[in-house]
């Protein structure tokens, strides 16, 4: 396998649980109360699908833009709280040395993503990265996937995709691509599996230090 596609939110930073408040606080902020837990269940599913599968179509065409704008703004005010997850460099240098391409493949957005590429000092370890705005569907549309594959230039028989969320192992497995997953995204390992993916691992560093027993060996 020559290219590794990577999320970045849940699976090389630590960002799943500021995302969830986020987001609560921002449907509160439109009079909508949903429960920590619920949402916290939909982490790594794009924000253009995330409002109408914890409500419903109405309420994402009437307030679905003005909800995913305050989602933002609060997530930016946590954003110097997150921190690199450990051994997420570790495992974009073992990858590297390795000889494989690495393609950041994030559903978040723009800024965000440049945030993170210099939070994990991934800017020479990385060969290409996405986000949002680069799809009309993210995950757990393939899109994201398929983009990753093209920036790549790879097949999806060359590449492997290394995710945290159910939402990332079903966007893969739509675009034919097998998945790695680690459990930071705070899904059980069965449910990881159930979704489709090859290998659990606990986290980035085991993922690292057991590279030969994978695809990416």
């Amino acid at each position: 396998m020559a290219t590794a596609i990577l999320d970045i939110d849940g699976t090389l930073v630590d960002t799943n649980y500021q995302h969830a408040l986020a987001w609560f606080r921002a449907f509160r902020s439109c009079e909508i109360l949903i429960p920590l837990w619920r949402i916290h269940r939909h982490i790594g599913m794009g924000g253009d699908q995330l409002v109408a599968a914890l409500t419903d179509e109405q309420t994402d065409r009437r307030l679905g833009d003005r909800i995913r704008a305050l989602e933002h703004e609060r997530y930016m005010e946590m954003i110097d709280e997150v921190e690199p997850l450990a051994g997420a460099r570790e495992l974009l240098q073992a990858l590297r040395a390795r000889g494989h391409t690495n393609v950041l493949a994030s559903s978040a957005k723009p800024d965000e993503v440049e945030h993170y590429l210099d939070l994990l000092g991934a800017r020479e370890l990385s060969d290409a990265s996405t986000s949002a705005e680069d799809v009309e569907a993210t995950k757990p549309a393939p899109d994201l996937v398929q983009v990753a594959l093209e920036r790549a230039r790879a097949d999806p028989g060359s590449a492997v995709m290394v995710g945290d969320s159910t939402w990332d192992v079903q966007a893969a497995t739509r675009a034919r691509v097998p998945t790695l997953a680690v459990m930071t995204g705070g899904f059980s390992v069965q449910e990881l599996l159930d979704a489709g993916a090859e290998r659990v691992f606990d986290s980035p560093q085991e993922l690292s230090r057991r590279l030969g027993e994978t695809p990416l060996a």
